[in-house]
């Protein structure tokens, strides 16, 4: 079960009102765009609850098989909205019900269990990285910064440093976090930040071709696979063989397993339904 939100509540986003994210779906495919260009894209906690609410539709939606992470604007994302985290205020149209606990938006993506591709066509700063380290997949163009000037500001990325220790050493996620530093895109990638790197222009074409070779795989064995990579983790190494042994004899009763052994037999392509 989602910690921050129930199925019947993410049941019917077409019900809800968006202030600060654009949502569409199409084709098995959930679309989320940070829509604040204004603020460049800074995260305010009423637009972390909606980023966390279309996770949570696009977790318990069996229709949604890939999530699709854009931005509006000339700043990909800018991190938080210091001033509203502190109490600052402003009128919106938000109709997103509250979260049954505080919204931790690394554990929001942790919670999807379902590709996740960003599309990076400008410049990521301070939290912003806590959504790309989310994602299963970030695809940026070459002309980006990925910076961190936290330390600049009296205060620690502490939330993103969790999120880089995941992809990277210690060591080199300290001095990126002292320095304040401001990466390139190339550097972004030597540090497994960025995943696909891009000329200008073709994040867009990139994202396309992942989801298509995504989109030739078992959504629901690569839902309960993303499921297992994050469960596995927190387990005893005297558990890892029992519980991805166990993992692996559910997976065997869905549909698509089914679908895929016969389509296999048959020597034809399979036709998933994600069940």
């Amino acid at each position: 079960m989602d910690r921050f939100y129930s199925a019947e509540q993410v049941s019917r986003p077409a019900d809800h009102t968006f202030a600060y994210i654009q949502v569409s779906e199409a084709d098995h495919i959930l679309t989320v765009t940070l829509n604040r260009p204004e603020k460049r894209n800074a995260l305010n906690p009423v637009m972390v609850n909606e980023l966390t609410y279309a996770l949570a539709y696009g977790r318990y939606n069996k229709d949604v098989w890939i999530v699709v992470l854009k931005a509006n604007g000339k700043v990909w994302c800018a991190g938080a909205d210091l001033k509203a985290f502190m109490g600052a205020t402003e009128e919106h149209e938000s109709t997103i019900p509250e979260p049954k606990t505080n919204v931790t938006i690394g554990d929001a993506f942790k919670s999807l269990h379902k590709p996740c591709i960003a599309v990076v066509g400008e410049s990521v700063y301070a939290g912003g990285f806590l959504l790309l380290g989310g994602c299963t997949h970030v695809v940026a163009e070459q002309h980006c910064k990925f910076g961190l000037p936290e330390v600049k500001r009296g205060i620690w990325p502490m939330q993103v440093m969790a999120g880089l220790l995941e992809l990277m050493p210690g060591r080199k996620v300290l001095d990126i976090c002292m320095r304040g530093a401001v990466l390139s895109a190339e550097e972004a990638a030597d540090a497994r930040i960025v995943t696909d790197l891009v000329a200008t222009g073709k994040a867009e074409e990139r994202a396309k071709e992942i989801m298509e070779e995504i989109r030739q795989g078992s959504p629901s064995a690569i839902r309960a696979g993303i499921k297992a990579f994050h469960e596995y983790q927190q387990k005893s190494s005297s558990e890892h063989h029992s519980y991805l042994q166990g993992a692996l004899m559910q997976l065997m009763q869905t549909a698509d397993a089914r679908e895929g052994i016969m389509a296999f037999r048959e020597k034809r392509e399979p036709q998933w339904s994600g069940e």
